[in-house]
């Protein structure tokens, strides 16, 4: 199972949370075929699993319109990993 999702402190000033949000949206696009331009993280929590589990709120322009996208990012950063378990649109 894992750790409990706590908010990350200060994550707009996280390089590693920061890193993570870029990933999700580059493998998203990659995967998909998809042309969204990252623009910023506006929630960040994180959950111990083997490493990192991070739930993030990210803003990404499609087509120049700000769209907000729910993001899970897995990091080990002692074993170099990092891997995208999900990436989907907040339904507002």
């Amino acid at each position: 199972m894992g750790g409990f999702l706590t908010d990350v402190p200060d994550f707009q000033n996280s390089l590693e949370v920061q890193e993570a949000a870029k990933f999700a949206v580059d493998e998203h696009n990659r995967k998909h075929n998809a042309g969204l331009v990252y623009s910023k993280v506006v929630h960040a929590q994180s959950q111990v699993v083997a490493g990192s589990m991070f739930h993030l709120t990210v803003e990404a322009l499609h087509e120049e319109k700000p769209k907000l996208f729910h993001a899970k990012v897995w990091t080990k950063p002692w074993e170099n990993h990092i891997s995208l378990q999900e990436f989907k649109p907040v339904h507002e």
